[in-house]
């Protein structure tokens, strides 16, 4: 049993919306097998009531194959099976006159007339809205349904009264109708979530490429003017040098001294970049996962204002590397992050559920965070822990003499 929850948590949320309108399809040709298979057995003889049913078997195999085959073909990943849509038409008329020749022909009586218009209207209804799966526009939607409804007042007029032939239209057109719609509802939903899966791991992928285009902006507005008075006081020394002019010493001095202060603004952009404020990473995660469309549950931000920087860039990584993992690793629905200050520590909890492949310990993404946090005497805990949930706990230090007012 808990391999088989496994197996079904390992899937991500498009994938069981998929397995879930497979089995729905395949449980509609189940339900087409028993509802009018059973019936038979208590109206007709043995080996009439054994032909029919078979029949049936049949009809309803078709149509979890032709349910089957025209998803794969709705998601991409077949052709359109139009050799089982014929095949479908035909082995559905073939059912029907069947169903059509035992009410006019077979043993008399009126169990026998309602079992087999039972035969006959099922068969059609689902014949019809199975077929409707493989057909792209409403318009031809509207078309194979109606084709089935007159095919069916076609061979009901042949044998029976009016009223009854024209009821029997009636049932096909609208119990047909309304499993075409009930199809194709299912297959444009499974095409919405699969849409917005991919529409939520570009978003999450547009937000590591801004911050590293703002990261590289940083870099530009630091480097560029730099560079260029470098190259320039570096061509006039050369110059000068060639005229032995005793200026080119002067001008390479200031060419050292401003590579030496570039170095130190660049220090100064990557210090910025990565000992971010805990604050902000905290609200800037909340975005991104709001984003993904995961429930957030954040400690206050202005909460960590007083921690010592070390501290805060500590904790600021384990945020960065929890969320990335959470996006991930996994289908997460809800995210709660916590942070606790007390007399001696600082604890930070990350916890999400949806796990479908926690990170394990050897990851490199957790041991950067140790060895981050090993820098400032911190610890990291982090495992699954209950039913498809994933903790990170973070503890480090906290020197009541360096916290800020």
């Amino acid at each position: 049993m808990s391999g088989s929850g496994g197996w079904w948590r390992r899937k991500s949320t498009p994938a069981k919306v998929e397995t879930y309108t497979r089995w729905s399809f395949h449980f509609f040709a189940l339900i087409e097998l028993v509802s009018v298979s059973l019936p038979l057995f208590g109206a007709l003889s043995l080996w009439l009531a054994l032909s029919l049913a078979l029949l049936v078997a049949v009809h309803s195999v078709a149509c979890a194959v032709t349910a089957a085959r025209a998803l794969d073909w709705t998601l991409g990943s077949r052709e359109q099976p139009v050799h089982m849509l014929w095949m479908l038409g035909a082995l559905t008329a073939a059912v029907a006159v069947a169903a059509i020749v035992v009410a006019e022909h077979g043993p008399g009586g009126d169990d026998v007339d309602t079992a087999a218009g039972s035969v006959f209207a099922v068969v059609l209804i689902f014949g019809a809205g199975t077929s409707a799966l493989g057909v792209r526009s409403r318009r031809r939607m509207y078309s194979v349904v109606t084709g089935f409804a007159v095919g069916a007042g076609i061979v009901s007029f042949a044998g029976r009264p009016t009223p009854t032939a024209v009821i029997s239209v009636l049932v096909v057109f609208l119990g047909g109708g309304f499993l075409a719609f009930t199809s194709a509802f299912s297959v444009w939903l499974l095409n919405a979530v699969y849409e917005l899966d991919e529409a939520r791991e570009t978003r999450a992928r547009l937000a590591v490429a801004e911050e590293r285009l703002r990261f590289g902006r940083d870099l530009h507005d630091v480097m560029g003017r730099n560079l260029a008075v470098i190259a320039l006081k570096s061509e006039l020394a050369v110059q000068l040098a060639r005229r032995g002019r005793p200026e080119a010493e002067e001008q390479m001095v200031e060419v050292q001294r401003i590579a030496q202060e570039s170095q130190r603004e660049v220090r100064d952009v990557v210090r910025g970049y990565r000992e971010a404020d805990l604050g902000i990473e905290l609200t800037g995660a909340q975005g991104v996962l709001e984003a993904a469309g995961i429930a957030c549950v954040f400690a206050p931000a202005g909460g960590t204002a007083g921690l010592p920087s070390a501290v805060q860039s500590a904790l600021g990584w384990v945020v960065r590397e929890a969320t990335t993992n959470v996006l991930r690793h996994g289908d997460a629905g809800r995210c709660a992050v916590d942070v606790r200050v007390g007399d001696e520590h600082v604890v930070l909890t990350v916890e999400n559920d949806g796990v479908v492949a926690a990170p394990g310990p050897g990851g490199s993404g957790l041991a950067g965070l140790r060895e981050r946090l090993a820098a400032v005497d911190g610890t990291l805990e982090a495992g699954p822990v209950g039913d498809g949930m994933f903790r990170v706990v973070a503890s480090v230090p906290l020197r009541v003499s360096e916290v800020t007012a």
